[in-house]
């Protein structure tokens, strides 16, 4: 059986796709609300979560689908972990006032899924 036609990967493309969606949907609503309703001090730290969240919220829907192996997979998933904990962390900081602590392990995730994927990209 083909690693790629097995449910589990064809419903995890599937998720990580819609939810690739979904993110980038959000960050949308969250420029905006950055631009026209938030705190002048708080604004730059949402705007760059919006920015990080749109870009990789397209990445997944557009990546999700041609994934093939669960290498890919597992790449797709950490920059989805690395989105959540980098933005969240920025959303905490500027809408709540904490530090934003969770913001380098994010980061870390999305550069170690972004160089997987390229991994896995390199054996097809």
């Amino acid at each position: 059986m083909n690693v790629s036609s097995t449910p589990f990967v064809v419903v995890y493309r599937r998720y990580l796709a819609s939810i690739g969606s979904l993110v980038a949907g959000l960050s949308v609503a969250l420029a905006a609300y950055a631009m026209h309703a938030a705190d002048p001090a708080a604004q730059g730290r949402l705007l760059q979560a919006a920015v990080f969240a749109f870009a990789h919220g397209l990445a997944l829907t557009a990546l999700a689908p041609l994934a093939q192996r669960p290498l890919a997979l597992l790449a797709l998933v950490m920059l989805l972990l690395g989105v959540f904990l980098f933005c969240g962390s920025l959303l905490a900081a500027a809408l709540l006032g904490l530090a934003p602590a969770l913001a380098p392990f994010g980061g870390t995730l999305m550069i170690s899924g972004w160089l997987l994927h390229a991994c896995d990209r390199l054996r097809s």
